[in-house]
């Protein structure tokens, strides 16, 4: 098993500047970033996305993704989003599923989904780079029915899965979507929310956590688990939970 590289997520703190988020992440002694497509390395505009990715491996950091937010919407250009994951110099393009659960939505609109997440992991894929789903509430990927469905469905060996807990269900339902979602397991966010998105320290998570990691550590390849949303967007909650997230991969041997 290769080792998890650990880090953190840009929007976890939208309002600072990316030289302070580079200073964050360096200082807490995580391997790197998963820089944001909505604030800080904003779609088509290659010139930032180059400059960030340098700043970030000048400070000993990896980017670890480009987290973007297309969704594959009808008509919606992929070529900006992947040209800044190149400038960047992402290994990875986090896209979002859609905007309808994989329940909502009708056998053609899903095929239609599929069929242009298709072509846009065909497109990364010419360019040496992966495309993963956003594991979230309200996409075709709310849940492991639904991303294995548009796995299937879009048919490109270029494509994975994020996994990220879902506070709306039990853990050993978030435990069996792990287990089904393992071959095409992607990066990890990771945070500790409860019912209404209320957030809490890591370490309050930690018994849920090692049993997450310990089911995450069985997915062949290799993955980075990366801290998002953090308690009160506080600067000393991200520094706790880079704590607490190191000591537990230490301890695990991940």
């Amino acid at each position: 098993m290769e080792r998890m590289k650990t880090g953190l997520t840009s929007v976890t703190f939208r309002q600072k500047a990316p030289e302070e988020i580079i200073r964050l992440a360096a200082e807490a002694g995580l391997d790197g970033i998963e820089w944001g497509g909505d604030v800080h390395v904003p779609a088509g505009d290659a010139g930032t996305a180059a400059e960030i990715g340098r700043r970030t491996r000048e400070a000993g950091l990896s980017v670890l993704s480009y987290g973007s937010y297309f969704r594959a919407d009808e008509g919606e250009d992929f070529a900006p989003v992947l040209a800044s994951a190149k400038a960047l110099g992402a290994p990875l393009i986090r896209i979002w599923a859609g905007r309808k659960t994989y329940e909502q939505s009708g056998p053609e609109e899903f095929s239609a989904l599929a069929s242009r997440i298709r072509e846009a992991a065909e497109a990364a894929g010419r360019e040496g780079v992966r495309i993963a789903f956003e594991y979230h509430r309200g996409t075709a990927t709310q849940t492991a029915a639904g991303a294995l469905a548009l796995l299937k469905a879009a048919g490109s060996g270029n494509a994975g899965c994020y996994w990220q807990p879902n506070p709306d269900i039990s853990k050993e339902e978030q435990l069996s979507e792990i287990d089904a979602l393992l071959p095409y397991l992607a990066n990890i966010h990771v945070f500790a929310w409860t019912g209404a998105n209320v957030r809490h320290p890591l370490e309050e998570g930690r018994d849920v956590w090692e049993e997450y990691l310990s089911r995450i550590r069985r997915a062949p390849g290799s993955r980075a688990l990366i801290l998002e949303f953090v308690k009160d967007d506080s600067e000393d909650a991200f520094r706790a939970d880079a704590a607490a997230l190191k000591e537990w991969t230490a301890r695990l041997g991940l």
